[in-house]
């Protein structure tokens, strides 16, 4: 079923010039470019990257086979193995002459297995006799040898994010030997050695690069063996072990990701997930290594994600005359045997001339994993998260499949760990930022908040507020879905929004639900707030206590009374405002024109005729006389008093 391949090759691929039409392909890890050779004559390379703007073509002297090309960071400068015995180099910096100069490897007898480049003037030879590492100087066209370490080499690894070559030694080549490199430095990582599988005498099993691949994991870098059995009938079939390799200390077995079955395999990581792919099914496997299956001390064994699936079937666009390109496109054929996998996430179709990107699809993975909770472990810790995770807690209150409150309970309190991790870092920063310290300390750096951070405003918006209207589903399971989150926030001491306690009131309310609201008021399950207080006081016409709890709630709070006074007849509720106002003891002191004004625009006669006799009462209570004093502007809802009641209706001054 379409809608379940969770893994599809980037829309946008890297085209290239295909191998029918070249003499070699050859994947820069390091910049993520392809280079496409042309012999003949001169030596023709089209380099194309990851967007258009990296694209370079060139052509150079035909001095034997390319064994090995790739540019330095920025193309500054080129690098061409044709013989194990030297390397040249052409700057394509501007301003410099792109004459070759070359430099042999210093050990004798050695032969150059390959290079990187560390740097944009650094790279280093690894021989089978050890490494070399120089300084390249473009504009005196030679190069300066800045370390050296002697050790007997099979095979070398590269990983470019974190500048650590592995080289394979001893005669099985499990004795792997780190150095990591950064700013001129060369430092040497201790060595570590790969378990290979116990096989019968005198069979002998060596390491092969085939089965080794570097990735960095969740910030951390693993070097991922894949182990394969031997053919006994009780085979449990390949897994990939994986070992941490920390800049410093010893390397450890971490992590064991059971295949369940053999055959040829190749590995990628994608958003922090090892996928292996498997040819002869035609099929990928995702494997998180947060999500433990079973867990020891040391060693964590995991299971797939969900079920093993094919890539999303690719069909490549046709090129050429229009006549030609509206013609269907062609599937691509997934698993090919002349597909090459690099690491992070690339695969490169040297036969049809394209460099893909791995990308994860979530949909599919919700629809594929039953158990809730884990499927948010699993969504949290992806890039593009967000959305899906907010459609999953909507589903999850909804339709035939919607979850029980235990499950949504588990839900919100993931959720809502991220969400308190996220606030504590950001206090914490802004501590330091207001106390000095982080002006002393640049390693203090403002979280980045992630898609996996799902706030209140984020849950409100698209999830429970679009839940109370749903008119198919039971109130108690509405009221008790929103109160489990509010629970959910308070168990990790986040204040809870305002707009929260209101959903729940409005829902109580549609519901006529009044003795739930009066209990969850008088116990404090609902925080008091001052938008808390106008919204019960809004209710008074339909729930009469509502004014009652309202004014407790304003006296607990000790708040200004006067911008209650403004909501409440902005809402036209001017009697309801001057109850409140009375009940707090500050009716002497209030603006008769802001009331009169208000009842005025209610257009109703009698309310306005109460609010203005109120008024009057208190003149002659405070000044003896019911008259307005000229500096209370009041004139006109006098002429209109008149005009509508008559001047007969005015209060007569009575003796005090």
């Amino acid at each position: 079923m379409s809608e379940e391949h969770y893994l599809e090759l980037c829309g946008n691929p890297v085209q290239f010039e295909n191998a029918s039409s070249v003499n070699n392909v050859f994947f820069d890890e390091a910049n993520k470019q392809v280079f496409a050779v042309r012999s003949g004559g001169a030596t023709g390379v089209v380099v194309k990257g990851p967007d258009d703007k990296s694209s370079v073509a060139f052509r150079m002297d035909d001095k034997g086979e390319v064994k090995c090309i790739k540019f330095s960071f920025g193309n500054k400068i080129l690098a061409v193995q044709r013989t194990s015995k030297s390397v040249e180099f052409i700057n394509f910096i501007p301003d410099l002459l792109h004459l070759e100069y070359s430099q042999e490897c210093k050990t004798k007898n050695a032969s150059i297995l390959g290079f990187c480049w560390t740097n944009w003037n650094e790279i280093v030879f690894i021989t089978d006799q050890g490494i070399e590492f120089y300084q390249v100087l473009p504009d005196k066209r030679s190069l300066k040898l800045q370390k050296s370490q002697s050790i007997n080499v099979n095979w070398y690894m590269y990983c470019p994010v974190t500048s650590v070559i592995l080289l394979s030694t001893t005669v099985l080549g499990n004795m792997l030997q780190p150095f990591f490199f950064r700013s001129g430095t060369m430092s040497k990582i201790s060595k570590f050695e790969i378990e290979l599988p116990v096989v019968s005498k005198p069979a002998k099993l060596s390491l092969s690069e085939r089965d080794i691949a570097m990735a960095t994991i969740y910030g951390q870098l693993y070097v991922m063996y894949l182990k394969h059995h031997s053919r006994a009938v009780n085979n449990p079939g390949a897994e990939v072990v994986l070992y941490h390799l920390p800049r410093e200390g010893t390397c450890k077995k971490m992590h064991v990701l059971k295949l369940n079955t053999t055959g040829k395999f190749a590995l990628n990581v994608v958003d922090n997930l090892v996928v292996v792919h498997h040819q002869s099914s035609q099929t990928s496997m995702i494997f998180d290594i947060k999500l433990r299956d079973t867990d020891s001390s040391t060693l964590s064994v995991h299971q797939p994600v969900v079920p093993a699936r094919s890539i999303h079937p690719y069909k490549i666009p046709l090129t050429g005359p229009p006549a030609v390109t509206t013609a269907t496109p062609v599937p691509c054929e997934l698993y090919s045997s002349t597909w090459s996998v690099f690491q992070p996430d690339i695969i490169i179709s040297a036969s049809e001339g394209y460099l893909w990107y791995l990308q994860v699809k979530l949909q599919p993975v919700v629809n594929l994993m039953k158990d809730k909770g884990k499927l948010m472990d699993f969504l949290l810790q992806r890039r593009d998260c967000k959305m899906v995770i907010v459609s999953v807690c909507f589903q999850m209150l909804n339709g035939p499949d919607k979850s029980n409150l235990s499950v949504i309970a588990t839900v919100f309190d993931k959720l809502n760990q991220v969400y308190k991790e996220y606030l504590e870092a950001e206090q914490s920063y802004t501590m330091a930022v207001e106390t000095g310290q982080s002006r002393g300390n640049p390693a203090q750096k403002r979280p980045v908040r992630t898609q996996a951070v799902i706030d209140q405003s984020d849950m409100y918006t698209h999830v429970l507020s679009q839940f109370t209207e749903k008119v198919d589903v039971s109130h108690k399971f509405i009221i008790a879905v929103l109160m489990e989150y509010i629970r959910s926030l308070n168990q990790f001491q986040i204040t809870v929004q305002h707009y929260l306690y209101e959903l729940v009131i409005k829902t109580l309310v549609h519901h006529n639900l009044f003795y739930m609201l009066h209990q969850f008021l008088q116990y404090h399950v609902l925080s008091d707030s001052k938008p808390l207080a106008c919204l019960l006081l809004s209710l008074e016409s339909t729930y009469p206590p509502a004014h009652q709890l309202s004014l407790d709630m304003l006296k607990r709070l000790s708040t200004a009374n006067d911008e209650i006074v403004e909501v409440l007849l902005s809402k036209h509720q001017v009697l309801g405002a001057l109850r409140f106002i009375r009940g707090v003891g500050g009716h002497d002191n209030i603006s008769a024109r802001k009331f009169l004004d208000a009842a005025k625009q209610t257009r109703e006669e009698m309310l306005f005729y109460t609010i203005f006799r109120f008024f009057e009462q208190r003149n002659q209570r405070i000044r003896g006389s019911p008259h307005f004093t000229p500096g209370e502007h009041c004139e006109e809802h006098v002429a209109y008093f008149k005009q509508v009641f008559g001047e007969q209706a005015l209060m007569k001054p009575t003796a005090s």
